[in-house]
């Protein structure tokens, strides 16, 4: 029987996350080197990735970065291609790159926006959206799988989808939700298409998180941090830091009989739309 701290263990397995040079997805990166993976960091903001996997290294990690859009297929691909040549092959992938929708029908700081209705929303942000938050999930997916199947590795792939996808967030942007619903069902058909292989795909659904996101406006106006901190039955938007543990889970074998689920870290948002 293997004790249960060995099940997270992930040192030498190798990882590769998507939009991994800030956020929810450099602290996906950070996790996974602290645990002793080898990592590539992608992302569309390429002197960015280069910038975290240099401060990664300097901690004694093994990382590297990669230029990625995720809307781009062929991109996806020689970023997955360049992991493999550069480690061997792939145990580990974040499909988690996505786009900033704008903001909804009601801002942040209250009152509506008229931008973000639906009759005025630009079609043009609808299409980024979609490509990068939901095509752009697919595409990772897909790649990942070609070169886990490749190598013969099992693997685990974890999305990010959003707990907008599961309730109304009108504060963001129109396509926003239907993206990461989608995301949600993509997860849970490919997690019963690739069992047989003993891939494993999850996704972990997000609320509140401090980070770029939208321009950064939650570090850019406290009062309306503070505003929406009352709106978490928790009480607090998250760090990044706090989804850590949730990713190494998912990662490794502790969670060896997980596919097809979704967790939620959202501070208990969800369940006080209930309330």
């Amino acid at each position: 029987m293997t004790p249960t701290l060995a099940q997270f263990d992930i040192a030498g397995r190798s990882a590769l996350i998507t939009g991994a040079a800030s956020g929810i997805g450099l602290a996906y990166a950070e996790a996974m080197a602290e645990a002793g993976a080898r990592v590539t960091l992608a992302d569309i903001d390429a002197a960015g990735a280069d910038r975290e996997a240099a401060r990664l290294r300097s901690q004694g990690a093994d990382a590297r970065a990669t230029a990625m859009d995720v809307s781009d297929l062929a991109q996806v691909a020689a970023g997955f291609d360049g992991h493999v040549a550069a480690y061997g092959g792939l145990d580990i992938a974040f499909a988690n790159a996505g786009y900033d929708a704008g903001n909804g029908f009601w801002s942040p700081e209250g009152g509506r926006n008229p931008q973000g209705q639906v009759d005025r929303y630009d079609p043009a942000a609808w299409r980024r959206s979609i490509e990068v938050n939901l095509t752009g999930i697919f595409y990772t997916i897909r790649e990942a799988v070609r070169c886990m199947k490749a190598g013969g590795n099992k693997g685990s792939l974890v999305v990010t989808a959003s707990n907008a996808g599961i309730i109304n967030e009108p504060i963001v942007g129109i396509p926003y939700m239907p993206a990461k619903a989608g995301v949600l069902h993509l997860m849970r058909h490919t997690a019963l298409e690739l069992a047989e292989f003993g891939i494993r795909v999850n996704a972990i659904a997000p609320g509140p998180f401090i980070t770029n996101i939208g321009d950064g406006w939650v570090k850019k106006n406290p009062a309306a941090k503070l505003a929406f901190d009352k709106t978490i039955p928790l009480g607090a938007m998250a760090e990044t830091e706090q989804i850590k543990p949730l990713a190494l889970f998912l990662a490794s074998d502790a969670s060896s009989y997980v596919t097809g689920a979704h967790v939620v870290i959202d501070g208990g948002v969800v369940l006080g739309q209930f309330q």
